[in-house]
């Protein structure tokens, strides 16, 4: 006699309480605009493939940080340059960079769109990249987002890049998504972190099944892995070639 197996069924969740928000969390780099380390490279009149092998490719094959070896490559450029890389530098490259075709007009659609859905829904916009901070903050795109959290420089008196203030690491970017969902200012780096599961869900600002993120590559896997794990949304993008007829 052969012995029925045992089936098992997962039992129906409860429906969970839901707030009146939803955030879309995007990446910036090859997301919403191009590479901002190569472009920036090109804007300083350097070839971007011999910047890359001359200086950034030995420092990640000697096992530096990737984030990390692109800030100590620009800060030794600068020291390199009679004319240093400085913050106005930094701002003026993020008011004249371009995002994607399509970028621009994206966020006012999908607050029509939202609004035409459910009028009671606020939808908030959020940045975590790994890249510039400060380009970010002065793109034409700024504006729409509630939160901007990047790698920062420290500058000199006169202006010019100095070391890295801040870093945002890949592992280090589901912190921010853990801001998000408490609605806190600040997320600290003293050690003290923010747990996800100690309020209820109806006490956080957005909880992560109402939460949508948008990236590109290996940086934003450990993002896309949380929001799996809550319930929320993972977008991969990329580009494809421009085929001209």
């Amino acid at each position: 006699m052969t012995q029925a197996k045992k089936m098992s069924f997962k039992k129906p969740q409860a429906t969970k309480p839901v707030c009146n928000r939803i955030a879309i969390v995007f990446d910036f780099d090859d997301t919403l605009a191009p590479d901002t380390f190569d472009e920036l490279i090109k804007r300083l009149g350097l070839d971007v493939k011999q910047f890359r092998q001359q200086y950034y490719e030995p420092m990640k094959d000697a096992g530096w940080d990737r984030v990390a070896a692109r800030f100590y490559c620009l800060i030794q450029e600068s020291k390199r340059r009679k004319e240093k890389i400085t913050k106005n530098d930094l701002i003026q490259f993020g008011q004249n960079l371009n995002p994607f075709q399509g970028v621009t007009e994206m966020f006012d659609r999908l607050h029509q769109r939202v609004q035409e859905l459910n009028p009671q829904v606020e939808l908030e916009f959020y940045i975590i990249t790994g890249g510039f901070a400060e380009v970010v903050r002065n793109t034409c795109i700024a504006s729409y987002f509630k939160k901007i959290w990047g790698c920062e420089f420290h500058y000199a008196e006169n202006g010019e890049i100095e070391f890295l203030k801040r870093s945002i690491s890949h592992t280090e970017k589901t912190r921010y998504l853990m801001q998000i969902a408490s609605g806190e200012e600040q997320v600290d780096s003293d050690g003290r972190s923010f747990a996800y599961r100690d309020p209820s869900e109806d006490k956080l600002h957005v909880p992560l099944a109402q939460t949508i993120y948008v990236g590109d590559g290996a940086s934003d896997v450990p993002c896309f892995s949380i929001l799996n794990d809550g319930g929320g949304i993972v977008i991969g993008v990329y580009s494809l070639p421009v085929i001209r007829l």
